[in-house]
């Protein structure tokens, strides 16, 4: 099992024929994932290796029977490659590009909402990887296996860190789900679906500075999440008042603080470790019971 993302997966690259949508629909091919079509207005029946390309999502989906967008669009016509494929009904759509106007992911956001067909992750994000089942994005393919444990991370590298130091334990899915202000996956959605998966026994949540989506977050795993739950919570260092990276992480007083993060974490029984590291010992101590 995993969640959103598997075996069956069958994937479409908006923005496959430009140099990071070749780059990355060879890694994902690599990888094991069903790289069905690409999507390219204006390049119908030209080919990525033997991929076929087509002018629109929807002749994509009618030709090849893709349930998946990746999109590597640049920020300007972003916003018009997402409402093509939430107006296609793809179901799954993952928004790779950064810096895209939060005004545009507004508004695409909002058509996604009122459509109510299409999940979207990101933007600004690595994506989604379901270790040998399927991948769908930028996430290096070999640095973990498949297991039990899931992985909802804002940050793309943290993500990479994580696979990486519980890779002899493995993950059923990992969902980077970007920094941006605006973002169509939240938290709380993956804390959801790895609580109604029943593969994954225990789950790593990484948040960062910036916003309230950890303490949001932290008030539904008191509600909802019986599944441990071990987190970290990136900018204990910053400093006040200087944006940090990601759009969304700028701290006002002592709105949005690591500090402020954890100690809402922490109130709700989640462990959050001051390091990568040390978070990722906390949950091997989790899934060995150490």
């Amino acid at each position: 099992m995993a969640i959103w993302l598997d075996r069956n997966s069958r994937i479409l690259v908006q923005g496959m024929t430009g140099a990071e949508g070749t780059k990355h629909t060879r890694r994902m091919v690599a990888s094991g994932a069903q790289v069905v079509a690409g999507v390219t207005p204006g390049k119908a029946g030209q080919e990525v290796d033997g991929i076929p390309v087509f002018d629109s999502v929807g002749d994509a989906m009618s030709a090849t029977g893709a349930n998946v967008s990746v999109i590597f669009v640049p920020p300007r016509f972003a916003k018009a490659a997402v409402i093509e494929a939430v107006d296609a009904a793809i179901p799954l759509a993952v928004v790779i590009t950064e810096g895209i106007p939060v005004h545009d992911t507004a508004q695409f956001f909002q058509h996604a909402l009122n459509a109510g067909t299409t999940r979207l992750i990101g933007p600004n994000c690595p994506g989604i990887i379901s270790p040998d089942q399927s991948n769908a994005g930028i996430i290096p393919a070999d640095i973990t296996g498949p297991g039990p444990i899931g992985l909802v991370s804002k940050s793309g590298t943290l993500t990479y860190q994580m696979m990486y130091e519980l890779r002899d334990i493995g993950f059923s899915t990992c969902v980077g789900i970007g920094g941006d202000p605006i973002i169509g996956t939240t938290h709380i959605d993956c804390l959801q679906a790895f609580q109604d998966d029943p593969a994954t026994e225990a789950i790593v949540m990484i948040g960062e500075i910036g916003g309230d989506a950890e303490e949001r977050a932290a008030a539904y795993i008191a509600e909802h999440i019986t599944k441990p739950v071990v987190g970290y919570v990136a900018g204990f260092t910053a400093p006040e008042g200087k944006t940090m990276g990601h759009a969304g992480a700028i701290v006002s007083g002592s709105a949005g603080t690591a500090a402020a993060k954890q100690e809402a974490l922490e109130a709700v029984g989640v462990q959050v470790g001051k390091t990568p590291s040390a978070t990722a010992r906390l949950m091997r101590a989790v899934m060995t019971g150490g």
